[in-house]
């Protein structure tokens, strides 16, 4: 059994705070009673503020990856052609999933580390106008890098007809998001990065565009059925049996995001962010996306320094686990998570360890 005293740094699983976890502990509530359709309908509306939209947020039990495959298979019909703007491991597995359900795939890959830039995407859609989406990462965790939603959707507005849809898995809840004013046409997150709750839930947000398209599919689906998700959440519930556990843990993290206010999050982030960043660079790490994120520091580790050790000595001696690289990264990377409850002693505490280990 792994020591309970280490703290989390990696980039999912976050930390979860102690009034998450009493919520969690508690009996729970049958599912289809009127103290869950108070619970659930409570969480949908502090989900609208997370995301800042006046549309429908559902709530759903399964990964973030489950969460991404409902968007495919609920707003499209067979060979419909989505563009997908991959630059790691996340968004690579948003070109290999769309296929599987029969829709034509354009991927648009750029180099890890890497971010797409207003003219490339304006390019793009030049080229492949054709469209019916654009799934953009707005931090890719495996690299760090962020993309620029917000002028990016704009784009796609101007130049196409296409849905603009979001993997915000591990940037909801820590990087500046606004659903309704930056023209968002579906969103995913999930609990177990900046919602500081443990996997098991994920959360998809909806406009109306993305709602008309859900009636014209016809690709099968079953439990990822969105229809009967938004018709549960007209009536405060849900089609199968939710974790109501994680739904109550969820409802304190949302209020506690609440309490602080989205914008002072927000800015938390982002302070925490640049100081884990200069930090991690005065240690002798180099940054390694070229827009870095404020939920999830990524860096190159110095060819003086063995990763496995490093990240070894970190948790057994001082007891902080860090991700490590993926993919071909996987020795050259290390990935440090900073999203949902961290503040800047944590960070501090971080980096004179992370000192403290490569000076042994």
């Amino acid at each position: 059994m792994s020591d309970i005293s280490h703290t989390l740094f990696t980039p999912g699983p976050t930390k979860v705070p102690d009034v998450v976890l009493q919520a969690i502990a508690r009996p729970p509530l049958h599912h289809r009673s009127d103290e869950f359709r108070e619970l659930i309908t409570r969480v949908s509306g502090h989900l609208q503020y997370l995301f800042q939209t006046t549309g429908p947020v559902l709530v759903l039990t399964c990964s973030g990856t489950g969460a991404m495959e409902a968007t495919f298979v609920n707003l499209f019909s067979s060979g419909e052609r989505v563009l997908v703007i991959s630059n790691g491991k996340f968004s690579d597995r948003w070109v290999q999933m769309p296929g599987i359900f029969g829709l034509d795939v354009v991927e648009i890959k750029l180099d890890w580390g890497k971010s797409p830039t207003s003219s490339l995407m304006r390019n793009v859609l030049l080229a492949h106008s054709d469209v019916s989406a654009v799934y953009l990462t707005h931090c890719e965790t495996s690299t760090g890098a962020t993309t620029d939603i917000k002028t990016l959707s704009r784009i796609v507005h101007d130049n196409s007809d296409a849905l603009v849809c979001v993997d915000g898995v591990s940037s909801v809840g820590a990087l500046e998001f606004r659903f309704d004013a930056w023209g968002i046409d579906v969103a995913v997150t999930a609990s177990q990065k900046a919602l500081m709750c443990p996997p098991g839930l994920a959360c998809v947000a909806l406009s109306d565009r993305a709602l008309r398209k859900i009636k014209s599919s016809d690709l099968p689906k079953y439990y990822l059925n969105l229809s009967e998700a938004l018709s549960a959440h007209d009536h405060g519930s849900t089609p199968w049996t939710p974790a109501v556990s994680l739904v109550a843990g969820l409802d304190a993290a949302l209020a506690m995001i609440r309490n602080e206010e989205i914008t002072n999050v927000w800015n938390r982030h982002r302070t925490i962010g640049t100081l884990t960043r200069q930090g991690i660079v005065q240690a002798g790490f180099k940054i390694f996306p070229e827009c870095p994120s404020d939920s999830v520091t990524v860096a190159s580790v110095p060819s003086s320094v063995l990763t496995n050790n490093f990240l070894n000595k970190l948790k057994t001696e001082k007891g902080m686990i860090l991700g490590r690289g993926q993919g071909k990264f996987k020795d050259k990377l290390i990935r440090v998570g900073h999203m949902g409850y961290y503040f800047r002693e944590d960070i501090n505490a971080l980096l004179n360890a992370i000192t403290a280990v490569l000076l042994e």
